[in-house]
């Protein structure tokens, strides 16, 4: 096997996370010598999903242009005054709501964190979820 044509190959089909885990197992092949041709191949393949995978999480949320991109669910406070219910925020994480059609109406007074908590559902909504 060629290996740096092979790595280039790879390359030039875009499979670049499969290119640089291939790179990784050449560099060390003692840790590599008693793992089947199958168990090395499943990491290249797992190594280019898991990039596919962030990089379509990462677009999802740049095309979906939040305001406040590093809003998290876990980042929400749960002050007194604003009346948020954690349990239903929990439920609202599920994000079952959307597939049940129903709509989610945030009311209150200007800088309460409405914004934030709609970017936190909006990242969450765009993580792949297991139907």
């Amino acid at each position: 096997m060629n290996n740096p044509s092979t790595i280039q190959q790879l390359r030039e089909m875009k499979f670049s996370a499969m290119a640089a885990e291939l790179e990784l197992q050449l560099r060390d092949p003692a840790a590599y010598a008693q793992v089947s041709f199958d168990d090395r191949f499943g990491l290249l393949v797992d190594a280019e999903w898991n990039r596919r995978q962030a990089n379509r999480l990462k677009r999802r949320i740049r095309d979906a242009r939040l305001d406040i991109p590093s809003a998290t669910l876990e980042g929400i406070e749960y002050y007194e005054d604003r009346r948020l219910d954690r349990a239903e925020m929990v439920r609202f994480a599920t994000c079952a709501y959307i597939d049940e059609e129903h709509h989610i109406i945030l009311k209150g007074a200007t800088g309460s964190g409405k914004t934030y908590i709609v970017c936190a559902l909006g990242k969450r909504y765009s993580i792949p979820r297991i139907i």
